[in-house]
């Protein structure tokens, strides 16, 4: 198949979709060109760590955590949400390693994640019809049409913003806020009486445990970084390509482009044709690429993608998110990993839980059950474990706010409870209670996976 020649704008040659109309062409070349001289925010060496690392993932040998909010927001950007947000994504992180005896690649919604696909580009209230909310990076979530005009301007504020979360991550993934001895440290009050806080102490009494041994035999993390500080990479949905092109760098010490405004890029649902723009631009850029993989794509139509976004064949460039719905996903599937089974492809199957089971409450709000993400996640690693192929992550929209958002869960949060702290901007979260809880349960799912596995070797020895 013939590729034609590549350039960060050549997306702009392309079709597209799920963009704004920007009224101001002047306005929004003046941001892009300051954004273009901007240092960037992530760097190509980090990137090539993470596809690695994703490298391994899609071998088998360690599982990719990836989660964060629907849309971050300009008015929460507080640095107690970012620490409770990475609290929560440590336990969730230890909770899956110490189970499953293998290395989590932490990867964060976040530092980024501001732009989002809409159903239909207008809202209609009343009378009144306007542009649809398309992330703060965009236009405003008020309901009128001041905000509703999509300002160019906001996305020089949505890069200082995560220039300063992408600061405060740092220092807490390395500056010993991730040291395993804090392990008790990271539970948040409001989930201190909930049922998944005693699972999760027992837990970090064991580790206190190993690590207490571990000093007595002289491994402490003074002397082992490993142990005291760890790898967190962001992401973010690459839909405001503008943007992006002026974020690409060429990385002066292999020649190659590089996104610079995120780690790992990914492609929606909505914006995957393969002969559209969204694609032209991840095919170009060296970072690992997700690919949302909804119950409309067909095994020949993600094979097309695939040779699109991964031609070299290359373990940890591609991630494939799997988004079907609990009751989709049996008949969706398996085909696809037939497919690419077939051809040999290397890629990370993740289980994105969240898009395929959002419904609208009697209440009225946009919620998710609990139990059918749940559902969701088992029903992935059963087909997995049934095609003989390996589960490789989990994709959650997730914070560590004590919100009420998706129903279910330990404490059994109803449609009625929906209204007491319902503060997405988009779509519904699981909160820190709920996110554990799907930790646990991925661990479990873990575990199962690697006693399998090595039943099957032995039995194979035989």
């Amino acid at each position: 198949m013939a590729v034609e020649s590549w350039s960060p704008a050549s997306w702009r040659n392309k079709p597209i979709v799920q963009v704004p109309e920007f009224t101001d062409a002047a306005k929004l070349a003046d941001v892009e060109g300051q954004l273009a001289g901007f240092p960037p925010l992530v760097f190509a060496g980090e990137a090539r760590k993470l596809k690695s690392l994703l490298g391994k993932v899609a071998d088998g040998e360690a599982f990719l955590l990836q989660g964060g909010d629907c849309a971050e927001s300009f008015a929460e950007h507080h640095a107690d949400n970012i620490r409770d947000f990475f609290r929560v994504f440590l336990q969730m992180a230890v909770v899956a390693t110490f189970a499953a005896a293998l290395p989590v690649v932490k990867v964060g919604r976040i530092a980024g994640q501001f732009a989002k696909p809409r159903s239909a580009p207008n809202e209609k209230v009343g009378d009144v019809e306007l542009p649809s909310y398309r992330g703060d990076i965009v236009n405003d979530i008020a309901f009128d049409s001041a905000a509703r005009e999509p300002d160019p301007v906001r996305q020089l504020m949505a890069y200082r913003q995560s220039a300063a979360t992408l600061n405060l991550l740092r220092a807490f993934a390395t500056g010993g806020y991730a040291n395993l001895e804090n392990a008790h440290r990271w539970m948040l009050g409001f989930v201190s009486d909930s049922p998944q806080s005693a699972r999760y102490q027992e837990l970090a009494d064991r580790i206190t445990e190993t690590l207490g041994f571990m000093r007595a035999i002289g491994l402490d993390p003074e002397s082992h970084h490993e142990l005291r500080q760890t790898d967190f990479f962001t992401s973010h949905e690459a839909l405001l390509l503008g943007y992006e092109e002026a974020l690409t760098r060429i990385d002066s010490t292999s020649g190659d482009y590089y996104a610079t405004s995120g780690h790992m890029l990914w492609i929606g649902d909505r914006t995957r044709d393969p002969g559209q723009a969204h694609v032209e631009y991840a095919r170009g850029v060296k970072n690992p690429i997700g690919l949302k993989c909804g119950p409309s794509l067909k095994p020949d139509d993600l094979l097309r993608l695939i040779d699109l976004l991964n031609p070299a064949n290359e373990a940890g460039r591609l991630t494939l998110i799997c988004r079907f719905g609990a009751d989709k996903i049996g008949d969706h599937l398996p085909a696809l990993i037939r497919a690419v089974q077939q051809e040999g492809r290397r890629v990370v199957w993740s289980c994105d839980p969240m898009h395929g089971n959002t419904i609208k409450a009697a209440s009225g709000f946009k919620t998710r059950p609990f139990e059918k993400i749940m559902s969701e996640i088992r029903s992935f690693f059963a087909v997995h474990r049934a095609e003989g192929t390996y589960a490789g992550g989990v994709h959650l929209e997730m914070t560590g706010k004590n919100v009420t958002e998706c129903t279910g869960g330990a404490r059994a949060i109803t449609d009625a409870d929906l209204h007491d702290r319902y503060h997405t901007y988009c779509d519904p979260r699981l909160n820190a209670e709920q996110s554990i809880e799907v930790a646990f349960l991925v661990a479990e799912l873990l575990k199962e996976e690697r006693i399998g596995r090595g039943q099957r070797l032995i039995h194979a020895a035989e």
